[in-house]
């Protein structure tokens, strides 16, 4: 995730005490594993450092700088990992460079691997740790034997500074980095939605209107058939066929107001919202106070959240009574939907719920579910603001 410089409650220490707790026995221990550690990471970066820089005008000098990068990543990670059972630091892993095929092809992914900033600042904490190393090992050893009424608090102050140095020079590179994680899981929940919402839109074709059609084409096949020999019965197979017209035609506007109803295209969220809440069977007040319309992406979005969490309360809530309120706050699009009902609601397990949470998340929304037994549920969602073009 990010790199901050407020250390989190959980990985603070606790407070030193003049006799040695378990805490303070794993920092000596990192201290003193500082040394050995740290000489293998210095030679390596230098050897790396300088052998390819050495190499680099030959063929073969940029990919193994660009190998010897990720092996810093390696030791970087075994780094962390060290820092986190003895000091208590948790550190987010980086994100892996690509692949060669992921990255567009040998040279993008080259380029991006000898650029990479994680795996210069590993080696820069690998050259940095020997005369380090070599002081905490010697403190660390010989306190033992002449600093025991003062050594915790020495060794706090010594493994402290290790900690901001794993944080500083150890962990994910900045918020772009965090930013380019939750991209690339919110663009795999954007592709699986849309591709159940179009095996469901296939799907009600198939076993709605299509069928209907089908069957209607043979009723008028025999029709055709039959109107010379048999007038009537070609007549009321006509007027039979006219009835699966009219119910064709409603199962496919039914279809297009799930993907997108012509009501909220024309009139907006006011309107369609109070289309959906006269649906519901139990009483819904519809509450919308925005200054202007938002994108059609955003309204469609909040269109289907209100109407998702409406066909929720007439399922499960057992309410007497419901309310849906929009309005705008600042860059925020915000939707507040209420009942009365039994409560109960989560989003855990798999649920609608769930889906509608990953669906905002992908567009950076908020979904937040307040649903105390027996209480009802009030549930809010936010949207970020973006103006209609």
């Amino acid at each position: 995730m990010t790199t901050s410089q407020a250390i989190p409650d959980n990985d603070r220490p606790p407070p030193v005490r003049a006799v040695f707790s378990a805490v303070t026995w794993k920092e000596i221990a990192y201290l003193v594993s500082n040394l050995p550690l740290a000489i293998v990471g210095f030679v390596y970066a230098v050897v790396m450092v300088a052998g390819t820089g050495v190499l680099s005008v030959t063929a073969v000098g940029l990919p193994l700088l660009a190998c010897g990068l990720y092996l810093s990543r390696q030791l970087g990670r075994l780094d962390r990992a060290r820092a986190r059972v003895l000091l208590g630091v948790r550190v987010d892993e980086p994100t892996p460079i690509p692949g060669p095929r992921r990255a567009g092809g040998f040279f993008p992914w080259l380029w991006t691997s000898i650029k990479d900033p994680v795996g210069w600042r590993t080696v820069l904490y690998q050259l940095v740790r020997l005369p380090w190393g070599l002081l905490t090992f010697t403190v660390a050893l010989s306190g033992l034997f002449v600093l025991w009424p003062v050594l915790p608090y020495v060794v706090r102050l010594l493994a402290n500074a290790d900690r901001a140095m794993v944080r500083g020079l150890l962990s994910p590179s900045d918020e772009l980095e965090r930013r380019i994680a939750e991209l690339e899981s919110d663009r795999g929940v954007v592709v699986d939605t849309a591709a159940a919402d179009l095996r469901r839109i296939e799907r009600d074709l198939h076993d709605g209107a299509q069928a209907r059609l089908v069957a209607l084409a043979m009723g008028l096949g025999l029709a055709k058939e039959k109107l010379l020999e048999d007038p009537e019965g070609a007549a009321a197979m006509v007027d039979e066929a006219h009835g699966e017209v009219k119910l064709a035609l409603q199962e496919l506007r039914d279809l297009a107001r799930g993907i997108h109803p012509a009501v909220l295209t024309d009139r907006g969220l006011d309107a369609a919202l109070s289309s959906v809440a006269a649906r519901c069977v139990v009483p819904v007040k519809v509450a919308v106070d925005l200054p202007a319309r938002p994108a059609e992406a955003i309204e469609g979005i909040a269109y289907f959240v209100v109407s998702e969490l409406l066909q929720n309360v007439s399922k499960h809530a057992r309410a007497q009574g419901a309310s849906v309120e929009v309005w705008r706050a600042g860059p925020r699009l915000l939707i507040r939907v209420s009942d009365d009902g039994r409560g109960g609601a989560s989003t855990s397990g798999g649920s609608g719920l769930a889906g509608l949470a990953e669906r905002l998340g992908a567009v950076d929304g908020i979904f937040v579910v307040n649903s105390p037994e027996g209480e009802g549920t009030v549930v809010t969602a936010e949207l970020p603001w973006r103006d209609r073009a």
